[in-house]
């Protein structure tokens, strides 16, 4: 093979074994509020059982985060995605043996959360970022989160059907052993980093991972774009793990809170694919901003009206034209203005106030449904910060700091 074709091969094949990766991790990740209440009534436990332990799971994904992107940045990211791989099937296979809390909040929630950080997004956007060209990258972080997207679409059918004709516990033992899928990406997530101490195009030492966190701390958008990133993480993790209880709740079938799941994926597709499109020729804040301003009126507009499988659909179509989209936006950002030499570290650093969101938008879904029977705080809540959220984008500076120019 020619060095050209070389050139070409690599990072088509980074991006196919990193969406295949991110594919199966978050279509697993997705099919976890099925298990909501089945578990809880099988078990005898409140809602807020469970719901406390997929928000310690999507709390310890953002906190391992930033370590496991560290390591992919500088030792390779196929390592860190197996790894990731194997927790997840250890994770998922003692989740189907739990019977106590205890046992369920270390599988449901540490394992599978350390797991998620291994092989989920940020470490294979930091991947497919460091390998595309700059006039590719936004399209081919669109293209992962896609795959998260079709990961949802596709899983999740497939968990409801093991659900059904199985019971929670061997459907949870099957989706194990899918996981294991993510151990063959891994190995061919090849390659690493160059790191050491050569010098760049200007004959100037490069920027070290300690000098670009310096960087990015005195960095007033870094810290604007982290926020927003919150928000993110409170919607989608609220509306994943509740959903499907939630639309019980109002009467529809068993089998209307997977397929909302599923309609959410199959628009991620498209909003994601679109996201990564308009980020490389439009300002990514503004996208940004209109996005979540779009979220917050359409969970608006869908707690006002009856909740009917017409409403449901339509709301679900809207949400995942809006629900990763974020993502490609979000690190595209990153990218853009500290470069991309650590732009996973970086990334995993936003990515840990996205999960902040997530574990209280979990939380509190359990926690307001056992005190008060309801889930509408948290509905008016993700109006609000939706809106917030909107605003913080609107002033940061997207500009290159010129430290990146060293990285």
């Amino acid at each position: 093979m020619s060095t050209q074709d070389q050139k070409l091969s690599l990072p088509m094949t980074i991006l196919v074994a990193g969406s295949m990766c991110v594919l199966m991790a978050m279509g697993l990740r997705a099919s976890m509020g099925l298990y909501l209440k089945p578990m809880s009534v099988d078990l005898g436990w409140g809602r807020e059982v469970f719901a406390l332990a997929m928000a310690l799971q999507n709390l310890l994904w953002g906190v391992f985060q930033p370590f496991a992107a560290a390591a992919a940045d500088r030792w390779g990211a196929g390592r860190v995605v197996a790894g990731g791989g194997a927790l997840y099937f250890v994770g998922l296979y003692m989740m189907a043996e739990a019977t106590q809390p205890a046992m369920f909040h270390l599988s449901a929630g540490l394992l599978v959360g350390m797991a998620q950080s291994g092989c989920a997004l940020a470490v294979v956007l930091g991947a497919v970022g460091r390998t595309l060209p700059e006039d590719k990258r936004s399209m081919g972080l669109g293209v992962v989160t896609a795959a998260g997207a079709a990961g949802q679409f596709t899983v999740v059918p497939i968990g409801q059907v093991f659900l059904s004709q199985y019971g929670w516990s061997t459907s949870c033992f099957l989706l194990a052993v899918m996981a294991l899928s993510i151990l063959v990406c891994a190995a061919f997530l090849r390659g690493k980093p160059a790191v050491g101490t050569s010098v760049n195009q200007s004959g100037e030492a490069p920027a070290s991972m300690g000098e670009m966190l310096r960087v990015a701390r005195r960095h007033r958008g870094f810290w604007l774009l982290t926020a927003g990133f919150f928000v993110c993480g409170f919607h989608v993790a609220f509306i994943g793990v509740h959903m499907p209880a939630f639309l019980s709740d109002r009467g529809l079938p068993a089998q209307a809170g997977a397929w909302s799941l599923a309609l959410i994926g199959l628009f991620n597709v498209i909003g994601s694919m679109a996201a990564g499109y308009l980020g490389g020729r439009w300002s990514k804040k503004y996208l940004l901003s209109i996005l979540y301003t779009l979220r917050s009126i359409a969970i608006l507009l869908f707690i006002v009206m009856p909740i009917t499988l017409t409403s449901v659909m339509v709301f679900s179509a809207a949400m995942g034209i809006l629900w990763l989209s974020t993502v490609p936006l979000t690190s595209g950002l990153v990218a853009q203005m500290f470069g991309t030499r650590y732009m996973g570290t970086l990334f995993a650093i936003v990515f840990l106030n996205h999960q902040i969101g997530s574990f209280l938008g979990v939380w509190l879904g359990g926690y307001f449904f056992d005190t008060y029977g309801t889930y509408d705080p948290v509905w008016w809540a993700g109006i609000v910060v939706g809106l917030l959220a909107a605003l913080l984008h609107w002033p940061i500076n997207e500009e290159t700091v010129p430290e990146a120019a060293n990285a």
